[in-house]
C-alpha cells in the first residue's frame, strides 16, 4: 500500500490548502454566482423528485443506508433519514435524472449535482454558517472542474461525471469534518481511485437511468473521506498530483471556473441545445405551418448526432432525443419538463419527431468540447427552406442567462412539488445566505 511523506506535501500544499483553506477570500462577484448555481440545481433537485430514478434510490438507500447514531441526514426535500453517505447518493442520483443542472464545457459533465446534496448531507450535525456554505460551493466547483479537464487529457476514452465527481466529494467532506492534510491527501487518492469510470457515450447511445453516474461518484467520494478520517489509504490522485496535469491547477485560487458553469434554459442534454436554439430562431423569424414542414435537419457535431432516439419510451430516453427535443421546441417554443415526462406518446411531437435528421459538420466537431454548435434547415411541403444561423446552447459564460431567467427556471421547476409560499422562502433564504449566522435557515426548507 502506498504511503504518503512530507516531501509529497511540500509539492502538493496548493491544492490542500485551498481545499482546507479556514477563511478564504473569494470576491462578491463569486458568491453571487454560487448563488446562482445554488438556486438553479435546488431547482432541478425540486422538480427531480418525480422521475422514476428518484423513487427507485429512495427506496434503495431507505433499505441500504440507514440512519446512525452518528450518521444522519435528511434526504432532500423529504423527511426520510438516512446515513450521510446515503443522502449524498440519493441526492445526487435524483438530481442527475432530470437533465437540466448545470455543468461546464470542458468536462462535458457537471458538478453542482455532487456539491449540494453532498454539502446538505452534511449540515445537520456540521452547522456552517451562510458564507461558509457558499466558500465550500466554490470549492467544489474549483476542485472538480479541474478534475474533470484533467481526466479528459490523461485517460483514454470518454467517463462521466462520476469519475471525476468522487474527487469533489471527498474534498467537500474532508473540509467540512476538518480532515488533516494527510487524512485529505488519502482522501482524495482513495476517492479516484474508487471512483465510477463509466463510459458517457454508452449511454448516449442507449439513454438509461445510469446518467452521468454522479450518484456512484457521490457514494465512493463520501466512503473515501470517511475511511481516510480512520487511517485508509490510497494511491495519489494522478489527475490532480501528477506532472502532467501541472498547468491545469497551476491558477487554482486565480482564475475561478465558477464563473464558467453554464446554467441549462431546458432539462435536455446540452448537446441536443443548439438544435433547440437554431428552431427557436427559425420560428421567431418566420410564421410556420408546423402541419407544412417535410424535414427539419440538423448540421451539428458528432456526439450531438448521437442523441438519435426518434420516439423515447421514457423521461431518460426523452432528455437525451435530439429529435424529440426539436420537436418539443417546434411545438411549444420551448422544451419543458412536462413534454419529456408526461407527452412521450403525444402522436403530433411523435410525427415531428420522425421529421427530423442529424447531419455531422466537420466544424462544429473541430469546435467541440470547448463550443457546441448546430444550424437548422427546415424544408417545407411547398420546396421553401427556412434555415437558422449557426447557433450555439445558452447559458455559457458569453451569452449567460439573466438572473430573471434563472428566477423564472427555477420558480418553474419548483413549482412542479411545492406551493408558491414554499418557493418564495427557499429562493428568499438562498439569495440572502451569505448574511446569515448559520445555514441551517436554508437546511430547514429543504
Amino acid at each position: 500500500m502506498y504511503q504518503s511523506d512530507e516531501s509529497d506535501f511540500k509539492l502538493k500544499h496548493a491544492i490542500l490548502d485551498f481545499i482546507l483553506a479556514e477563511n478564504p477570500k473569494f470576491s462578491d462577484e463569486l458568491y453571487i454566482q454560487a448563488k446562482r448555481c445554488l438556486i438553479d440545481t435546488l431547482g432541478v433537485a425540486i422538480a427531480a423528485r418525480n422521475t422514476e430514478v428518484s423513487r427507485v434510490l429512495e427506496k434503495f438507500v431507505k433499505s441500504q443506508f440507514g440512519a446512525t447514531e452518528t450518521s444522519s441526514a435528511t434526504l432532500l426535500f423529504t423527511d426520510q433519514k438516512v446515513s450521510e453517505s446515503g443522502a449524498a447518493l440519493y441526492g445526487a442520483g435524483s438530481i442527475d435524472s432530470l437533465d437540466a443542472h448545470d455543468g461546464q464545457v470542458l468536462t462535458k459533465g457537471h458538478i453542482g449535482v455532487v456539491i449540494i446534496p453532498t454539502l446538505f448531507a452534511l449540515l445537520e450535525t456540521k452547522n456552517l454558517k451562510g458564507k461558509e456554505l457558499l466558500d465550500a460551493i466554490i470549492i467544489g466547483y474549483e476542485i472538480g472542474t479541474r478534475a474533470g479537464i484533467a481526466l479528459h487529457e490523461t485517460a483514454c476514452d470518454y467517463h462521466t461525471s462520476g469519475a471525476w465527481n468522487a474527487l469533489v466529494v471527498a474534498a467537500l467532506v474532508a473540509r467540512i469534518k476538518k480532515l488533516s492534510y494527510l487524512q485529505t491527501y488519502e482522501a482524495l487518492g482513495l476517492a479516484e481511485y474508487h471512483g465510477p469510470r463509466s463510459q458517457m457515450m454508452r449511454c448516449i447511445d442507449h439513454p438509461i437511468m445510469a446518467k452521468d453516474g454522479s450518484c456512484w461518484g457521490a457514494l465512493s467520494g463520501f466512503s473515501a473521506a470517511l475511511l481516510a478520517k480512520d487511517g485508509f489509504t490510497g494511491a495519489p490522485a494522478v489527475t490532480m498530483f501528477n506532472d502532467d496535469v501541472a498547468d491545469i491547477w497551476s491558477d487554482l485560487g486565480e482564475r475561478f471556473y465558477t464563473f464558467e458553469q453554464y446554467i441549462k434554459p431546458y432539462p435536455i442534454c446540452r448537446w441536443a441545445q443548439p438544435a433547440v436554439e437554431g428552431v427557436l430562431h427559425i420560428k421567431a423569424q418566420n410564421d410556420i405551418d408546423i402541419d407544412q414542414i417535410k424535414s427539419v435537419n440538423v448540421h451539428t457535431f458528432h456526439e450531438a448526432k448521437r442523441l438519435h432516439t426518434m420516439a423515447p419510451k421514457d423521461t431518460d430516453q426523452a432528455q437525451y432525443s435530439l429529435p424529440f427535443s426539436v420537436a418539443c421546441a417546434l411545438r411549444d417554443n420551448t422544451v419543458s419538463v412536462k413534454a419529456i415526462t408526461d407527452e412521450l406518446n403525444d402522436p403530433f411531437l411523435l410525427e415531428l419527431s420522425h421529421k427530423v435528421n442529424c447531419i455531422e459538420n466537420d466544424k462544429y466537431n473541430d469546435l467541440f468540447p470547448a463550443e457546441r454548435w448546430a444550424h437548422v434547415i427546415i424544408e417545407m411541403r411547398d420546396g421553401s427552406q427556412l434555415k437558422s444561423p449557426p447557433s450555439i446552447a445558452r447559458g455559457n459564460t458569453e451569452n449567460p442567462l439573466t438572473d430573471k431567467e434563472v428566477k423564472e427556471k427555477y420558480f418553474d421547476l419548483a413549482l412542479n412539488l411545492k406551493t408558491q409560499d414554499e418557493c418564495d422562502r427557499i429562493f428568499n433564504a438562498v439569495m440572502s445566505i451569505e448574511t446569515e449566522p448559520t445555514s441551517l435557515i436554508l437546511t430547514k426548507l429543504l
